[in-house]
């Protein structure tokens, strides 16, 4: 070890994005559940069906959670590729 300061990566929460009835909503969970998930936001699915919307409303919603992250924490938010860490299967599903 030369002293040099070893960063570690760790999952401190996902943005999970349902579609609820005829709204995409997103949430800011923990890890590997959706339990006492926080309401992010939610747009109606007709604004979304373009590629473009669909990946400036991620994208929004991406800014809220790693503001969250920020204030509670301090560290920034990393994120992964997309598809870079799936829903679980039992979270994934059609419309709730």
């Amino acid at each position: 070890m030369t002293g040099a300061a070893h960063k570690t990566t760790v999952q401190s929460g996902h943005l999970a994005m349902r579609v609820q009835g005829n709204l995409w909503v997103a949430y800011y969970a923990k890890p590997d559940t959706m339990k006492d998930a926080l309401f992010l936001g939610s747009i109606q699915m007709a604004y979304v069906q373009d590629e473009s919307a669909k990946q400036i409303f991620m994208a929004l919603m991406r800014d809220a959670v790693s503001e969250i992250i920020r204030s509670h924490t301090g560290q920034t938010a990393i994120w992964p590729e997309p598809d870079g860490w799936p829903a679980p299967q039992h979270e994934q599903g059609g419309r709730a």
